[in-house]
C-alpha cells in the first residue's frame, strides 16, 4: 500500500515551537509526531509514501531521509489552498494501487490490515460530541451517503479523522479535477471532502472503520496528552542513573544527561537534553533543551532551550500558612 502524507501546514496553534520547526517535527514521547506515523506505517507493511510538504519542508525532507530506508517522494504545495489541493499537487500518486491518506498532525493507534481486504474505499471515523470542526460522515445501510465539512449544525457526530483509504485512486483524480477546474470551494479552500462527495454522487462506495485511538497533536495541550498516551503503550522503562527517580511511565533518549532529578510520571526527555536537580512531570523536554534547579508540571521546553529556577528551604511553625512564587 502506498501511503500520501499532507504535512505542509504552518502549525500556528503550536507557536512558538514551530517558529523554527513545521508541526509534524515536534517532539512527543522521544521522537517527531512524523516519526510516529511513519512508524506505524512501516509496521503495518507501507511501502512507499508521498510526502506533501510546504513550511520548511527541507528540514521534513532531512528528517524522513536520514532516519527512514523508504521509498519517499516529496511534493511541495507553494500555496495552502485546501487538503484537497494539496492531495492534487501529489496526483501523479494517484494510479492504480490503493492509496492510504493520512494527516501528519495526529498520531493513531488502529490496525489498518482490515482495509488490505476492503473492497471498497473506507474513512476512518471517532464518535464525537462536538463535530463542528471536523468534517462528518452520514451513513446510510453501511454505506456513506454524503460528507459534510464542518457542520454549523448537527448532521452526524462521525468525525472523519483524517484517515482516507481510497482503493480506486483514480477515480479521487478524477474528482479533484473536477474541484479545481470548476474551482469548487467550501470556506475558500479545495476540501477533501467535497472531492470525496463527488466520488459518492458519481457511485463510488464508502464504508467506515473506527479510529478510537485517535491522538490530536496540533495544541500544546493536546500534544501533552499524546505524550501520556504513547508513553503509557509504550512499555519502555528506561533505568535511572544513580541519585535520579524514573516514575513510570517515562521516556529518556540515551544520550541525556540527568543528574539529581525525578522525572516522571508521563515525562519525556529528549535527545541531547540535560536535567539537573529538577523535577519533571507530565511534560516534554526536547532536544538538546536544558532544566536545572526547577520542577516543571504540563510543560514544553523546546529545542536548545534553557530554563532555569530556584528551591527554597524554609523552617515553617505550627498552624502557619505561606505561599511562595516564583
Amino acid at each position: 500500500m502506498h501511503a500520501i502524507i499532507p504535512v505542509a501546514g504552518i502549525g500556528t496553534r503550536l507557536r512558538p515551537f514551530t517558529h523554527t520547526l513545521p508541526k509534524v517535527l515536534v517532539n512527543v514521547a522521544g521522537k517527531p509526531i512524523l516519526g510516529h506515523i511513519l512508524d506505524s506505517l512501516v509496521a503495518q507493511g507501507v511501502t512507499s509514501a508521498t510526502i506533501i510538504t510546504g513550511y520548511k519542508g527541507e528540514l521534513v525532507e532531512e528528517y524522513v531521509r536520514t532516519t527512514y530506508n523508504l521509498n519517499v517522494t516529496f511534493v511541495e504545495q507553494e500555496e495552502m489552498l485546501g487538503l484537497g489541493h494539496a492531495i492534487w499537487i501529489a496526483r501523479e500518486s494517484l494510479k492504480e494501487e490503493p492509496v492510504l491518506i493520512i494527516l501528519g498532525d495526529t498520531v493513531f493507534d488502529v490496525d489498518l490490515s482490515v482495509l488490505a481486504t476492503s473492497q471498497f474505499s473506507s474513512l476512518g471515523v471517532k464518535f464525537v460530541d462536538d463535530p463542528r470542526r471536523f468534517g462528518v460522515v452520514i451513513e446510510d445501510g453501511g454505506f456513506v451517503t454524503s460528507l459534510v465539512e464542518k457542520p454549523e449544525t448537527l448532521v452526524s457526530n462521525q468525525a472523519i479523522v483524517g484517515l482516507y483509504f481510497i482503493r480506486r485512486p483514480s477515480v479521487l483524480r478524477t474528482a479533484l479535477e473536477t474541484l479545481i477546474d470548476k474551482d469548487i470551494r467550501t470556506k475558500g479552500e479545495y476540501q477533501l471532502t467535497d472531492a470525496l462527495q463527488l466520488m459518492v454522487d458519481a457511485g463510488e462506495k464508502f464504508t467506515t472503520f473506527p479510529v478510537e485511538g485517535w491522538y490530536d497533536c496540533g495544541k500544546p495541550e493536546t500534544l501533552l496528552l499524546t505524550n501520556r498516551f504513547l508513553l503509557t503503550n509504550s512499555g519502555e522503562m528506561p533505568a535511572a542513573p544513580k541519585g535520579c527517580v524514573f516514575v513510570p511511565p517515562v521516556h529518556v533518549h540515551p544520550t541525556a544527561i540527568i543528574e539529581h532529578s525525578v522525572i516522571g510520571p508521563y515525562a519525556s526527555v529528549s535527545k541531547g537534553a540535560v536535567v539537573r536537580s529538577s523535577i519533571i512531570r507530565d511534560s516534554i523536554i526536547c532536544d538538546s533543551a536544558t532544566v536545572a534547579d526547577i520542577a516543571l508540571n504540563h510543560s514544553i521546553i523546546g529545542e536548545n532551550a534553557e530554563v532555569t529556577g530556584r528551591f527554597s528551604s524554609i523552617n515553617i511553625g505550627n498552624a502557619s500558612i505561606v505561599r511562595l512564587s516564583q
